[in-house]
């Protein structure tokens, strides 16, 4: 049976985000619903997430709540077919022979590029 430290040693992803109304900042674990916590400085949201966990899974333990493990990048094999019409599959060939690279990287390059626009 898994017990209190088999989780706390998990490395559960913790989102930090500012609040901009009302200052300080809120933490949350994505795959522990509803453990969040917050704080006016980072060190003290910091602190206080890893209680908020601690206490949330001693919690789910206690109830007998399925508790979810985080994902590994493990999970992801980095592959995935994709369907598109044929008009753009040729302007997408044509502009990565241009560019001189595999239609693969061509592809590669126009995701990560869209991506990073969104996390600004």
């Amino acid at each position: 049976m898994k017990n209190i430290e088999y989780y706390l040693k998990l490395p559960y992803r913790l989102e930090i985000v500012p609040d901009i109304h009302e200052g300080g900042y809120a933490a949350s674990y994505p795959e522990l619903p509803g453990c969040l916590t917050c704080a006016e400085t980072l060190e003290e949201v910091i602190a206080n997430a890893l209680d908020a966990k601690k206490t949330w899974l001693e919690a789910a333990l206690e109830d007998g709540t399925p508790i979810q493990e985080p994902e590994s990048i493990d999970t992801y094999s980095g592959q995935f077919k994709l369907r598109m019409p044929k008009s753009l599959h040729k302007q997408l060939a044509e502009q990565s022979k241009k560019e001189g690279i595999s239609m693969n990287q061509y592809c590669l390059y126009l995701l990560s590029q869209n991506n990073a626009l969104r996390c600004v």
